[in-house]
């Protein structure tokens, strides 16, 4: 038997992600939320390094774990991921870009073109 996700926010961004990906048929929003299934041990932790090195300047990225404030971050781009740490969040916005949770870049961007998974 498979033991489900005891975290409820983590649950309903799991199960809305899901839902998403069957009504328009998109299938990175389906990528991420098996990302968000696993273990959090084997969660994607991005560093704003990896961030400067492979990203470009208004790209749009989802990080399916957590995004930290190692490294400098020069260029605007939009990061949408499940947490932030608060120097991350700080040094994304002081470049212009902005910080996203997963769900309300689904909001803003329900076809998922253009998104780019990192991590």
């Amino acid at each position: 038997m498979k033991a489900g996700k005891t975290d409820p926010n983590l649950a309903a961004v799991i199960s809305a992600l899901k839902a998403e990906s069957r009504a328009s048929g998109v299938g990175i929003w389906r990528d991420i939320a098996l990302r968000l299934e696993k273990a959090k041990a084997n969660w994607a932790e991005v560093n704003l390094s990896k961030l400067e090195r492979y990203a470009s300047e208004g790209d749009v990225i989802v990080v399916p774990g957590k995004v930290l404030g190692a490294g400098e971050l020069s260029k605007k781009v939009t990061v949408a991921a499940y947490g932030f740490s608060e120097s991350a969040r700080a040094k994304i916005e002081a470049a212009g870009g902005k910080d996203l949770t997963i769900m309300e870049l689904v909001k803003e961007m329900p076809k998922g073109t253009g998104v780019k998974i990192m991590g």
